[in-house]
């Protein structure tokens, strides 16, 4: 599953394939998530995507349920920064690590920004042959910085 560039290309009759494809019940709590997900531009922890999708009826139970059979399944990254918080974002199940890219981490904020796969060169010898399969930046963002 290819990522989208804006929400607007969110296509659920895609993301119900998705999920047949990972041999995974196609259910409107998973949609949701999935969904959700899709729309987000980094990684969000279960407390935040609990929040968005309360309204919507769906307690963090099921959310967490659904985060843990979608990243089984290869649909959804997890990913810990450090701070003992799980955070999710989508992901390509036939990449797997090689769709692995850093990520900057606000110490204000909290905030996760994906960034793009070239944003993080290693040069060093011991990182030659290597298999990266996550990096973190941490630092104060824009945000932050001009508060």
């Amino acid at each position: 599953m290819k990522r989208a560039s804006k929400p607007s290309e969110i296509d659920e009759a895609q993301l119900a394939s998705a999920l047949r494809g990972a041999h995974l019940r196609v259910t409107l709590p998973r949609l949701a998530v999935l969904r959700e997900l899709w729309r987000t531009a980094g990684a969000v922890s279960h407390a935040d995507l609990t929040g968005r999708l309360s309204p919507h009826g769906i307690d963090r139970v099921t959310v967490w349920r659904n985060l843990m059979a979608l990243s089984e399944a290869g649909l959804v990254a997890r990913t810990d920064l450090g701070d003992h918080t799980w955070r999710f974002e989508r992901a390509d199940p036939n990449a797997h690590a090689a769709d692995a890219h850093p990520h900057f981490v606000c110490v204000d904020c909290r905030k996760v920004t994906c960034l793009p796969d070239d944003a993080v060169f290693l040069s060093s010898a011991a990182a030659r042959g290597a298999i990266v399969l996550e990096v973190q930046l941490k630092g104060r963002c824009g945000a932050c910085l001009t508060r």
